[in-house]
Formats: structure tokens, sequence, C-alpha cells
């Protein structure tokens, strides 16, 4: 396997939503649809999943996208991944992670990952920005 190959994407989500979050991916981006591909758990067991994993990501390194971070996605992911020790899973994706890994994905996992996971925690906001402490009573 060669190391140059950029990492595929593949989104495994529950329902229609695979196929929503990627389709805004290549919108924005305007990367290839083949950069990132949607697979949904629709009527599929995760044996099925998993053997789809299995020949869409072939031999090339992988990070595996999943909404849960349990379900039929999450387990065919993680059973995808044993097999393979260039397999990532992401769990609990969102649009700024997908938008990081579309342009990133030269990078070699051991970056790649940890970078990912910290474009998603800091996209996490909320407007206005609550501090911690609000709402909670002041003891005294």
């Amino acid at each position: 396997m060669s190391e140059e190959r950029p990492i595929r994407g593949v989104l495994l989500a529950h329902g229609i939503m695979a196929r929503g979050m990627a389709d805004a991916v290549w919108k924005i981006s305007g990367v290839d649809r083949d950069v990132l591909h949607p697979l949904s758990n629709d009527g599929k067991s995760p044996q099925t999943l998993q053997e789809e994993l299995d020949t869409l990501i072939g031999d090339r390194r992988a990070v595996i996208f999943t909404d849960l971070p349990s379900g039929s996605c999450a387990l065919a992911a993680q059973i995808s991944c044993r097999k393979e020790c260039d397999r990532v899973v992401v769990f609990g994706v969102n649009l700024p992670i997908l938008l990081d890994f579309v342009f990133n994905r030269h990078l070699p996992l051991n970056e790649l990952v940890p970078r990912l996971l910290e474009k998603g925690r800091l996209s996490l906001r909320s407007a206005p920005e609550i501090p911690p402490h609000a709402g909670r009573p002041v003891s005294g």
C-alpha cells in the first residue's frame, strides 16, 4: 500500500444523514465525490455494513465517520477497523470535521485524527456563550 495515496473517507450514518452531510461537504468544498463516500445503514445488519465498508475501502487507509458512538454503524465501523491497522473511526461526526478531513486527508493518520477531533470539539458552541457556572446555585 502506498502512503502517498490520500486517505479515503467513509461517512456511515443512520437513514439519509450520510448522503445529506456528504452532499453538503461536496457543495461547500468543491472536492470530487470520490473523496467522501456516504453509506447508510438502512435495512442492513452490522455484518452487511462491515462487508460493504471493507469492499469500499479496499486496501486504502481510511477514516470512517459515524453519527453515534454506538449502534449498528459504530459496531460495523469498529469491526472493520479491528482487521486493518490503517483504519480509524471518528464517532459523533459534524460538518466542520468533514470539511477539515477533505482538505487535510493527505496527512498521516496519527496527525489527521487528533486534528479532526479538536476541530469537532472547537466547533461546538452556543450563541450567546453561556459560562459553565451559569444557572448553578451559588453555595455559601
